[in-house]
């Protein structure tokens, strides 16, 4: 299992950059934006990202959508800032990604976003309680956040227990949990500390529908409480209407529109 990059970063990780955390994240502010942006995977000439402009608000819930191959997760990753853009840029909290060195991406990243990948990215031999804490250990910015009402530690479990995992399992190493599980263990990693975007890729995709519903209310719920932005990509339209905003994404991604147009 690769080692997320929020959990990759230099040795002075502690020190988040002091720029963006004193950044405007009251409401309407726009926290993520994208702006002219190409992407292509090495040695393909074709982009699979081409957007004029994506812009994402403090406390908005977006639902990107779109068949597969249209380039969800490759968005996702320009927006986190684990991808750089060819052309154009993308802006987190006012700053461009792309202006960044590698070891500042990943400190930026760590103190402001909160992201569930797709393949969850727990670091196997750690137990699920020190996964969650995981962002509080490279961000001095979310260790303070997460310290705001309790203890860093008493606030991981609090995550836990509204994620419904049961408390036998904190202490297991992370590979012994199931796959449902590791998927909630990494809601509860991505959210504490308060981060101002969270990103969800497929998030629920391991989830029974009880389990689903559970889910979505507490990453919602949290979300609101904490003004964070949200952008949530799935191919369940049957949690859309939870979402304030729902984008399609060939409709803004000229790329994957081209592709459909020639496959048609």
């Amino acid at each position: 299992m690769s080692v997320a990059p929020e959990a990759r970063t230099a040795a002075n990780a502690n020190t988040d950059n002091a720029a963006t955390d004193n950044a405007d994240t009251s409401p309407l502010r726009v926290v993520l934006s994208a702006e002219a942006l190409r992407f292509s995977w090495p040695g393909v000439k074709t982009p699979c990202i081409d957007i004029e402009a994506f812009r994402i608000s403090a406390g908005e819930s977006v639902f990107l959508h779109g068949p597969s191959g249209c380039g969800k997760s490759t968005l996702l990753s320009l927006l986190a800032g684990v991808l750089v853009a060819d052309e154009g840029r993308v802006m987190l909290l006012g700053h461009d990604w792309s202006q960044l060195s590698g070891a500042a991406r990943d400190r930026s990243r760590v103190a402001h976003v909160g992201y569930i990948f797709q393949q969850f990215n727990l670091l196997p031999y750690l137990s699920v309680l020190d996964n969650v804490l995981l962002p509080c250990r490279f961000s001095a910015r979310r260790e303070i956040q997460a310290s705001k009402h309790r203890p860093a530690r008493e606030e991981a479990e609090h995550l836990l227990d509204q994620m419904g995992l049961d408390r036998n399992l904190w202490k297991r190493q992370a590979l012994q949990l199931s796959v449902g599980q590791q998927q909630r263990v990494a809601a509860a990693r991505a959210l504490i500390g308060q981060p101002e975007v969270v990103i969800a890729d497929e998030p629920t995709s391991a989830l029974d529908e009880d389990r689903r519903e559970a889910f979505l209310d507490v990453l919602l719920t949290a979300c609101v409480e904490n003004h964070s932005a949200l952008v949530f990509v799935s191919h369940d339209q049957r949690i859309a209407q939870r979402f304030a905003r729902h984008v399609l994404l060939p409709e803004i991604n000229r790329a994957a529109s081209s592709a459909m147009a020639v496959d048609a």
